[in-house]
């Protein structure tokens, strides 16, 4: 089967492993364009990964002969208007979550899309193709916990990255809608159910500079379903451990655990310290398996003409909730989902 040519905007530490993953990692893929307002960037995708055809402008890429899916690995205030350039150009688009901060362009993105049947277009929910996430969720299905009523669930970032995200939530649309969106899906893929209402707390502890941009270094959100079920969702920048990102599904006849301990492996180390397990460092060190398979299976579909399990609606009802939380959070009060569609 030919390789499918490929292109890539946004090479950021993000998009720089995607880009890795296409070229090292994954045979049907042949990553022959990249594309980045930076000029460090560029000269990285050169010299290092020496993909042939570098460009600073999007609409140039999207031009180039024989190119025939795009990753969009940029900041998430483009990710609505690089898909839908994407789609109009004729190419398959995978896109980073979110799909956009903004509920009003996630719905425009989907009714584009449904203009052009023929091509994919999918946001990377990727903790969906977690080994550990995956075996969980086929044990939820397989009734193993009895009916699922209350999932709490987590994205903490170690501390060295906070200070860097000051100046990114600027484009990211703040905590909730690039920590938590995560653990929305989630919630929402282990429940079975939309969430309804919604109230969030928090505050810029550690970091001052969070409030003054209007966001948070750690919240909690509070969530109802509309099948009554019920969702407990952290998210901080501030972990000191390392990343720890943590999953529990409570059921009627059990309780199913992901990620905690947030561990390197099973060892135990004995030292000066004392008796201690080794943490993951960054979100990419825990889900790097995950993140090569998500990109897998995307090109899969394209090949096999098939249809990826997670939609467009998926990532749309992900930013309703994210922007609900946000609406709670900057207003203090609870907000119902409802009113934010």
């Amino acid at each position: 089967m030919e390789k499918i040519k490929v292109g890539i905007v946004g090479l950021g530490r993000l998009g720089k492993e995607y880009a890795k993953n296409l070229i090292y990692r994954i045979p049907s893929a042949d990553l022959i364009a990249a594309c980045s307002i930076s000029g460090e960037e560029l000269e990285f995708a050169r010299t290092e990964l020496e993909i042939p055809h570098l460009f600073e402008d999007f609409d140039e890429m999207l031009q180039l002969q024989d190119l025939e899916a795009v990753f969009v690995i940029s900041s998430t205030n483009k990710h609505a208007e690089h898909i839908v350039k994407a789609l109009e150009a004729g190419l398959h688009v995978y896109s980073e979550k979110p799909l956009s901060s903004s509920v009003e362009a996630c719905k425009q993105v989907e009714a584009i899309a449904a203009q052009y049947p023929d091509q994919l277009a999918v946001v990377g929910f990727v903790r969906r193709f977690d080994p550990s996430y995956r075996y969980a969720k086929q044990k939820v299905d397989e009734g193993a916990i009895g009916k699922p009523y209350l999932v709490r669930s987590q994205t903490i970032d170690k501390d060295t990255v906070a200070e860097w995200q000051i100046q990114y939530v600027k484009n990211s649309g703040g905590i909730f809608h690039d920590y938590n969106v995560h653990d929305i899906d989630l919630a929402r893929w282990f429940l079975g159910a939309e969430v309804e209402s919604v109230w969030s707390i928090g505050g810029a502890y550690k970091y001052p500079a969070f409030a003054e941009a209007g966001d948070a270094d750690h919240v909690m959100s509070t969530c109802r379903f509309d099948n009554g079920a019920m969702a407990v969702l952290n998210a901080g920048r501030t972990a000191m451990v390392g990343h720890d990102t943590y999953t529990e599904i409570v059921g009627t006849l059990g309780t199913l655990r992901i990620g905690r301990p947030a561990t390197i492996n099973r060892v135990e180390l004995y030292d000066q310290h004392g008796a201690r397990q080794e943490c993951v460092e960054t979100f990419w060190d825990r889900f790097e398996e995950a993140f090569l398979r998500i990109a897998e299976d995307f090109l899969a579909c394209i090949q096999e003409g098939r249809q990826p399990a997670l939609s467009l609606a998926d990532a749309r009802q992900a930013t309703i909730v994210a922007e609900a939380c946000t609406r709670s959070f900057q207003k203090g009060e609870i907000v119902k989902v409802g009113e934010v569609t």
